[in-house]
């Protein structure tokens, strides 16, 4: 489309689209023919942004107003438009300090982060935090009922992870004893990932060396925790600096429920499927993402990777459509990038 438009339109569609931006105001003829590089007639100007409403990049939300851009004039003026540049020194000291990964947890990293990237965007910050597939120390099985089994896991940085197993076929005080003794035999310095993956290549010696109910509790223990170490959880900080912006957001109650939406599991995911083929920063404005739709709202997010180009997990900001694209798309790609640095090395 970019190529579609003539210089005169495409000069008077960006400082349009500029002038939205510093206020979220729409844009009269007047107000701009002063920033335009070019010298048009009040009329002129009038009839060309006539041109760019039928062509779907503008539109007038009352009769005598000016012209605001939809959301797809948005993404055309993001995507072809726009002149990003550098993170600046300030902006980059800044989130080199909250990503200071000395003494703290991944966790308190993370939180750090998004904090410093809320703050630095006066946006709404997000990051998808990833669940550790920590070490090992211990597992047990403890009766509980004759039909139920409490399975604990212990990591060697003491956290304790318990699951209850339901068992038809009942169990034994040796059957306990018997399967952690052999998990255990295996389970030192292991993930669970590990232990798993192990113990599957070994199930027909399994279900040989044990009793079948200590074989069928290790495979229900497994069970259990499947899916468990790929979890993630949500970090969103700064949302008062979205639900406050009245001017872009209409309707609070929808961006209540689009985080709500977002802390939920099927949010989370489709929050990272937004960047599982991204190489580096995605962009969305208001109705590109079926996720954000309803919020009218941009997302800017990119993933964070680990040293074997795997992606661990996403952070970004949500903020209101008229966000300072050009300053805060390198913002939070540089700042994904110091992550995948700190935490997946």
């Amino acid at each position: 489309m970019i190529q579609e438009l003539s210089e005169r339109n495409r000069e008077v569609f960006r400082r349009l689209v500029e002038a939205y931006m510093e206020t979220g105001e729409p844009v009269g003829s007047a107000r701009l023919a002063e920033r335009l590089k070019i010298k048009l007639s009040s009329a002129t100007i009038r009839n060309v942004m006539a041109d760019l409403q039928d062509s779907g990049l503008l539109y007038s939300p009352h009769t005598s107003a000016g012209r605001i851009p939809t959301p797809a004039g948005l993404s055309f003026f993001v995507d072809g438009l726009l002149e990003i540049g550098n993170v600046g020194e300030d902006d980059r000291a800044n989130i080199d300090a909250a990503c200071a990964a000395t003494g703290r947890s991944m966790e308190d990293l993370l939180t750090e982060a998004v904090d410093g990237l809320s703050g630095l965007s006066h946006c709404a910050g997000l990051v998808v935090a990833p669940k550790q597939d920590t070490a090992l120390r211990h597992v047990e099985f403890v009766g509980l009922s004759p039909a139920r089994v409490l399975v604990v896991l212990v990591t060697e940085d003491g956290q304790v992870e318990n699951r209850v197993i339901e068992v038809p076929g009942g169990w034994t005080p040796s059957s306990l004893i018997e399967a952690t003794n052999y998990i255990n035999s295996k389970v030192l310095g292991r993930t669970f990932v590990e232990l798993q993956t192990e113990l599957k290549e070994e199930q027909t010696n399994l279900r040989a060396q044990l009793d079948v109910l200590a074989s069928r509790l290790i495979e229900d223990g497994l069970a259990t925790w499947s899916g468990q170490e790929a979890r993630a959880t949500l970090i969103v900080r700064g949302r008062s600096n979205l639900l406050d912006d009245v001017n872009a957001v209409e309707d609070l109650e929808r961006v209540r429920e689009l985080f709500d939406a977002l802390e939920t599991k099927a949010g989370l995911v489709s929050l990272l499927d937004l960047t599982k083929d991204a190489e580096g920063v995605r962009i969305f404005i208001g109705s590109d993402s079926n996720l954000f739709n309803m919020a009218g709202c941009s997302v800017i997010v990119a993933p964070y990777i680990d040293s074997r180009e795997r992606i661990i997990g996403a952070i970004g900001v949500i903020g209101p459509t008229r966000l300072n694209y050009a300053r805060i798309i390198p913002m939070v790609d540089y700042t994904a990038r110091v992550l995948g640095h700190k935490i997946g090395r």
